[in-house]
């Protein structure tokens, strides 16, 4: 019903950029706060930004001035742009959807995860 479908990772060198899209698809009422999360081999899934249906946006602290989210309410898709990427920014990220059903039920939703890898 519901699908969330990721694009945009893969191999990047230190200090390159990388776009991530979320494209959500199906029949739902609203979408309200959207996240990307991500994470690294050995390591807890951690949010590193989000974003509200009004724009309002949160960083993790590590990745404030490098990343920037944003969302498309006409497309619904939701964008993670990368820049300054460190080795340490490598792991699976992971698209994060609340989403109020035709049926007003209000659910989170992931996406499928897309690796992302920042290596030399």
């Amino acid at each position: 019903q519901v699908q969330l479908v990721e694009s945009g990772g893969g191999l990047v060198q230190p200090g390159g950029s990388l776009r991530l899209s979320c494209a959500v698809s199906g029949v739902m009422r609203s979408i309200y706060d959207m996240g990307w999360y991500r994470q690294a081999p050995g390591k807890q899934r951690e949010l590193a930004a989000s974003i509200t249906n009004d724009g309002t946006t949160t960083y993790a602290d590590s990745v404030k001035g490098r990343f920037t989210i944003s969302r498309d309410n006409v497309k619904n898709t939701m964008y993670l742009q990368m820049n300054s990427l460190k080795p340490e920014d490598t792991a699976v990220y992971y698209c994060n959807a609340d989403i109020l059903s035709i049926r007003y039920t209000r659910s989170d939703y992931w996406g499928q995860g897309t690796q992302v890898t920042v290596s030399s």
